[in-house]
């Protein structure tokens, strides 16, 4: 059996196809970009119930009900430890500790997830063709029990390239002047609650996370103003530019 055949058997077609799409996203928003907008709805106002102590970074809250971005943009989505636990770090949820474990946060999402998807289907293949099972019932079972593994292979692939995202984009945004300019909300926000504009400079689209200066209610697509960083310097204060 040839490794076409093997990819596109019964077992593995499922993740040879997504891989395949994957991985023609990420060459069509790499060499031409796409223009087309998607809408994509969150809620991370989360109540924490389990108590596991996770070594990261809780210095700031975050809440995100809704951001709009473009779908050039998907591949660099990132999820912040800040938004995945909320604004105190007590306890967290299994998801939660799932998000941050195994690197789907402080890398970008689309990063990540490409790489364990291809880890699970490079498993699964392997395992199916020296069982012989790309066709029958044990198949099955190998393709579920590869997802663990995978997510470990996973972890261990991307741990290094978080410092090296961490340094890239602090880099490039140390390096620009934002205050005063515009930008377009993409979330909802009030009082502490943490969310994110989008702002172009010299026409190149940038996310960044903010907070309402005074602490008044702002609603997603109002264009604002950025008035001053934080001390931290991991976010904005903004305020409605009318």
């Amino acid at each position: 059996m040839t490794l076409i055949d093997l990819a596109f058997s019964s077992i593995n077609t499922p993740l040879t196809v997504l891989l395949i799409v994957l991985g023609a996203y990420r060459i069509l928003t790499m060499i031409v970009g796409l223009d087309l907008d998607f809408d994509f709805d969150f809620d991370f106002d989360f109540d924490v119930d389990a108590d596991i102590d996770v070594d990261t970074d809780f210095d700031t809250g975050t809440s995100l009900d809704a951001t709009a971005i473009d779908l050039e943009d998907v591949s660099n989505v990132e999820l912040k430890n800040e938004t995945i636990v909320g604004k105190r770090p007590k306890r967290l949820r299994w998801w939660q500790v799932f998000l941050i474990y195994f690197n789907f946060s402080e890398l970008p999402f689309m990063f990540t997830f490409t790489s364990w998807i291809f880890f699970w289907w490079a498993i699964t293949i392997i395992g199916t063709y020296y069982t012989g099972s790309y066709d029958n019932k044990f198949g099955l079972t190998i393709f579920f029990a590869a997802i663990i593994p995978a997510l470990i292979l996973n972890k261990i692939f991307t741990t290094p390239f978080k410092a090296f995202f961490r340094k890239l984009e602090r880099k490039g945004v140390d390096a620009l002047d934002l205050l005063g300019r515009k930008g377009i909300l993409l979330s909802n926000i009030s009082g502490e609650k943490l969310g994110s504009v989008k702002l172009f400079v010299e026409n190149d689209p940038i996310n960044i996370y903010v907070k309402s200066l005074d602490g008044e209610s702002m609603i997603s697509g109002e264009e604002i103003l950025i008035i001053k960083e934080s001390q931290d310097k991991k976010f904005y204060y903004i305020k409605s530019y009318k």
